[in-house]
């Protein structure tokens, strides 16, 4: 089925609760989350070559920055095209904070601890080469996706998705993201700071995407640093694919390894269309 077009600004929204989006913005106004709150907030830049971050004002000593691997150029044109037209004849589905979706995945209930299968067919076709090309980097080479989320991004719609920490209980330790279509930031936040190194407030450090770039963040910049993209580092359409592995209760020698061995066979039999 052909998917709406999802370069335009669309007229809906899915938004819940304090999320909001230019679409919901303008048919109910600002929320009261819109009201200036004036904070100290020290602003860094993640270097990829030196793995440090850099003071934007020079203010602050930079600092060691673990867990983020840039892979630049990951993909060529032609296969961002591929993968962006074989994306757009699937349906794109409203989520929250103007982005669409597409999930290749298990059904999760995260507050009760519930998976299942619903209707999980795997990992999308095109993902396969993917997966073998991200297995030949060191440090990818077990990796093994289990769950594909496809998110649609365009400053029309004043996309964005808040600070947040992935969930650990079914996700591993690696989270892997292509980023397509345009260059953009990812904030990475630690709101109590580094008082070790003399900051004791909020810290911001901004890791520069490029376009057809992989990004994985692993360590602490998965369970300790949030990380978000604002609505204004969306300056055209953006499209990011994230593959998620299983954490270790779903593995071999895990509590729900008998799920795990379930759920990676369906996956990674890349026969899969968004649920």
């Amino acid at each position: 089925m052909m998917a709406p077009d999802s370069r335009d600004g669309g007229a809906s929204c899915a938004c819940k609760g304090i999320r909001r989006c230019l679409v919901c913005e303008q048919l109910k106004g600002k929320g009261q989350s819109e009201a200036n709150e004036i904070k100290t907030v020290h602003h860094f830049l993640y270097d990829p070559e030196t793995r440090l971050a850099a003071c934007k004002d020079a203010t602050a000593a930079s600092f060691l920055f673990p867990g983020v691997f840039l892979w630049e150029n990951f993909i060529s044109e032609e296969e961002e095209e591929e993968l962006i037209s074989s994306m757009d004849q699937d349906v794109w589905t409203e989520s929250q904070s103007g982005r669409r979706k597409q999930d290749f995945g298990p059904k999760v209930n995260f507050k009760k601890k519930k998976v299942r299968l619903g209707g999980f067919s795997g990992l999308p076709a095109l993902s396969q080469k993917l997966m073998l090309r991200m297995q030949q980097e060191p440090s990818l080479a077990d990796f093994k996706p289990v769950e594909q989320c496809n998110l649609d991004y365009h400053p029309q719609r004043g996309s964005a998705i808040d600070p947040h920490l992935d969930d650990s209980w079914l996700w591993g330790e690696r989270l892997v993201t292509i980023n397509m279509l345009s260059d953009t930031t990812l904030t990475m936040s630690l709101e109590q700071g580094l008082p070790e190194l003399g900051l004791a407030e909020e810290i911001h450090t901004a890791v520069q995407l490029p376009r057809r770039s992989l990004v994985v963040l692993y360590g602490e910049a998965r369970h300790r640093w949030k990380h978000a993209i604002h609505r204004e580092d969306v300056h055209r359409r953006r499209v990011c694919s994230t593959y998620r592995e299983l954490s270790a209760e779903f593995l071999p020698g895990g509590q729900q390894a008998e799920l795990g061995a379930q759920l990676l066979n369906i996956a990674l039999s890349f026969q899969g269309t968004p649920i």
